[in-house]
């Protein structure tokens, strides 16, 4: 008897286009090791310029994957970067695509290749 259920979606569609791009899962990766960074670390890290780490902190924010707060550190302005509970279950849901991505890869790839 044939199975009428309708085959699961492809995991690729989980792929969050805001969480998914380079720079956006690197910011996230690295708000998720840290209780919050600051803009300047972030930046480092990432090897980014202000404006372009800027950009994409503005789409995350709007997102609300992250917060960002500002204040002072001393006389020096200072801005502070942190993950939102949203953002944490983003970047957890977008590992989880990929990690289905990559089993069904490797399953793939395990199987003998059918002769033409």
């Amino acid at each position: 008897m044939p199975d009428d259920r309708p085959a699961p979606a492809h995991p690729a569609l989980a792929l969050d286009d805001t969480v998914h791009q380079r720079v956006r899962l690197g910011i996230l990766t690295v708000l998720s090791e840290t209780r919050e960074c600051k803009f300047a670390t972030l930046r480092d890290e990432l090897g980014l310029t202000d404006g372009n780490l800027n950009r994409h902190l503005r789409i995350l924010e709007q997102a609300e994957l992250l917060r960002v707060i500002k204040g002072y550190e001393g006389r020096r302005p200072c801005t502070w970067l942190r993950l939102t509970r949203q953002g944490r279950a983003a970047l957890r849901a977008e590992v989880a695509a990929l990690e289905q991505l990559v089993s069904r890869l490797r399953s793939a790839t395990a199987e003998p290749e059918a002769e033409s």
